[in-house]
């Protein structure tokens, strides 16, 4: 296990018919880190997305929104992780999780993609699912047949507010991630929500 996170991604699809929706909730997540940390994300063509790098509550650490769409997010987080020698365990993945209800976040290391292939082509292009991430809840759609629609349009401006608001949160627990105290930060994360 490494000692803390090198490597920030925010999964979403390019575009700004994508911009707003729910399957971009990963990269909202990034952006708000690259504007409270007063820094501006560039696109990289050799990571395939848009970069930069960070203080994060004090830790330096890179920022990436892949430029791909979400089905291809691993090409671009296998460039930079390759490109920079960052070990897999030093990554954290803000996705969007349809499991988990609106305005929960939830901390995890490992497992499968959940039919998230944001997550299935990274752990297929990194050869691994030994990375973290950080799921954000943007809930299920009554009808389970209907999840593709669900995720690929805006959330009601009052789910937005609640998903803003735990992304709040977990900025909050992130220096504890930096430092590589995961344990303690699901704690705090977790009895929070």
């Amino acid at each position: 296990m490494s000692s803390g996170i090198m490597l920030i991604v925010g999964l979403g699809n390019p575009g700004a018919e994508y911009e707003h929706t729910r399957h971009n909730a990963g990269a909202w997540f990034v952006s708000a880190l690259a504007q409270d940390a007063n820094i501006s994300m560039r696109l990289n063509p050799k990571f395939h997305g848009l970069h930069g790098i960070a203080k994060v509550k004090g830790h330096e650490c890179h920022l990436l929104i892949p430029t791909t769409f979400m089905n291809l997010s691993g090409k671009s987080v296998q460039a930079i992780a390759s490109y920079y020698k960052i070990p897999h365990e030093a990554v954290l993945v803000a996705h969007d999780e349809i499991d988990i209800p609106v305005g929960d976040i939830r901390l995890k290391f490992s497992g499968g993609h959940g039919g998230h292939n944001g997550l299935r082509d990274i752990t297929n292009h990194l050869n691994s699912k030994d990375f973290y991430r950080l799921r954000i809840g943007v809930g299920r759609p009554k009808d389970s047949n209907d999840v593709v629609n669900y995720v690929l349009v805006p959330p009601k401006k009052a789910e937005r507010v609640l998903i803003e608001t735990a992304m709040r949160e977990a900025e909050e627990i992130l220096p504890l991630v930096m430092e590589g105290e995961f344990q303690k930060a699901m704690h705090v994360l977790h009895s929070d929500s």
